[in-house]
C-alpha cells in the first residue's frame, strides 16, 4: 500500500534519497517525536550473507527487528513503501541486481516459541514467524506431541511454512494450523482462522471475498495444534526423517531445496533426470547429480546463473514431455544494479 511520504514527514523539496534517510535517523533516534527504534538497520546489505543459495545483490535496507512490536513500529513509521518480509532465506532468490526496498528479517529475533494449552487430546503450540520449523519439531517431540516431525525435514522458518503450505514426507504445514497471527502493512497485528484461506499444494491464498479488502499483510507467528504422542517415537520418526534428508539431497552445497513443484501425479525431479539434466550447469550453478529438483551453488553462482539454469531446465522439460515446471522457489529483484 502505497504511502504519502511528502505529507507524513512534511519534508518536501527534498530527494526521496535524502526523506528516507533523515526518516530512516529520526526512527532510529526517535527524533522528531517517533518512537525509537529498537533493532539493528544496515544500508546495502549483501543479500548473498541471508539467502541458503549464497547468492544475489545488494538491499538498500536491511532490518532485523528487536520483537514484534518493533516490527508493528517500523511497518507503521517508515516512510519507505516496499516492504520485503524473510526468514532463513531458504526459499529465495535475490537477482543480481538488488533490491531497492527495504528487506526484514524476522528469523533472528521473532523467535517465540511456547506450548500456551494442554489438555487430554494434545497441546497447542504458539510459534513466532522466525522460528526454524526444525526447531519446532524437536519442542513438540519434547512435550510429547505427534504430526510435527515432518517440520524437521523443512530448511526455513514458519513463517515462511505458512506462507507456502511447505511440507515434506507426505505432510504439509496447514494440517497441524489452528489459527494465524498477522501483521499487515499498517503495523496492526491480528488473528485469522484457516478457513479464510484456500489452502493447496504449496499454495495458500486468501478467500476472494477478502482480497480486494485487505492490505499487504504477513504472516508473524502460527498456532498448531498437536495430539499427544510418546517422546522417544517422535525423536526417532525425526532421526529417521533427517537421516534420509542427508542420504537423497545435496547438503554439502548452497541451495534451496526443492525448486519446482511437482506436477500432478508426477515428480519434478523423474521430469528433469529424465531429460538428461543432472549434472547440468551454468556458471556455477548446477543441477544437482544427487536430486535432480535442486540447483546447487558450486561456488562462485551468481543469481543470473541460477535463474538461467531455472528457465533452461523449464524450458527442456516442456519441450520434451509437455509439462510446465512451476517454481518453488521465490525469485525477487532487479536483474541488474540500477545507477
Amino acid at each position: 500500500m502505497a504511502m504519502n511520504t511528502e505529507n507524513q514527514w512534511g519534508m518536501r523539496g527534498l530527494s526521496p534519497n535524502t526523506r528516507f534517510a533523515m526518516s530512516v535517523n529520526d526512527l532510529l533516534t526517535g527524533d522528531a517525536g517517533m518512537p525509537a527504534l529498537r533493532g539493528l538497520m544496515r544500508t546495502d546489505e549483501p543479500m548473498s550473507k541471508h539467502t541458503s543459495w549464497r547468492a544475489g545483490g545488494h538491499a538498500d535496507h536491511y532490518y532485523v527487528p528487536a520483537d514484534l512490536d518493533d516490527f508493528a513500529n517500523f511497518l507503521q513509521e517508515s516512510p519507505h513503501e516496499s516492504i520485503v518480509v524473510i526468514g532463513l532465506g531458504s526459499n529465495l532468490l535475490v537477482r543480481d541486481g538488488g533490491l531497492r526496498s527495504t528487506v526484514i528479517a524476522l528469523h533472528a529475533q521473532l523467535n517465540d516459541l511456547r506450548l500456551i494449552e494442554e489438555n487430554e487430546s494434545g497441546g497447542l503450540i504458539y510459534a513466532s514467524a522466525g522460528v526454524a520449523c526444525a526447531k519446532i519439531a524437536r519442542f513438540a517431540a519434547r512435550h510429547n506431541l505427534a504430526g510435527a516431525e515432518f517440520l524437521a525435514g523443512i530448511p526455513g522458518t514458519i513463517g515462511g511454512a505458512l506462507a507456502m503450505n511447505a511440507g515434506c514426507y507426505g505432510s504439509e504445514t496447514w494440517e497441524i494450523v489452528a489459527q494465524v497471527q498477522i501483521i499487515n502493512r499498517s503495523g496492526h497485528v491480528f488473528i485469522r482462522q484457516p478457513g479464510g484461506y484456500t489452502i493447496g499444494y504449496r499454495s495458500v491464498e486468501l478467500q476472494h471475498e477478502l482480497t480486494g479488502t485487505v492490505e499487504t499483510e504477513w504472516f508473524a507467528g502460527g498456532y498448531l495444534r498437536l495430539p499427544h504422542g510418546k517422546q522417544t517415537e517422535s525423536r526417532q520418526r525425526i532421526k529417521q526423517l533427517l537421516a534420509q534428508r542427508v542420504d537423497s539431497q545435496p547438503l554439502n552445497l548452497p541451495n534451496a531445496g526443492s525448486v519446482f513443484r511437482n506436477p500432478p501425479g508426477d515428480y519434478a525431479a523423474r521430469l528433469i533426470e529424465a531429460c538428461g539434466l543432472k549434472g547440468c550447469s551454468i556458471g556455477g550453478a548446477m543441477v544437482s547429480p544427487k536430486h535432480a529438483n535442486f540447483i546447487v551453488n558450486t561456488g562462485n553462482a551468481t543469481a543470473t546463473d541460477i535463474e538461467a539454469l531455472i528457465l533452461m531446465v523449464q524450458s527442456r522439460v516442456m519441450k520434451a514431455t509437455g509439462i510446465e515446471l512451476h517454481q518453488e522457489v521465490r525469485i525477487i529483484g532487479d536483474a541488474r544494479r540500477l545507477t
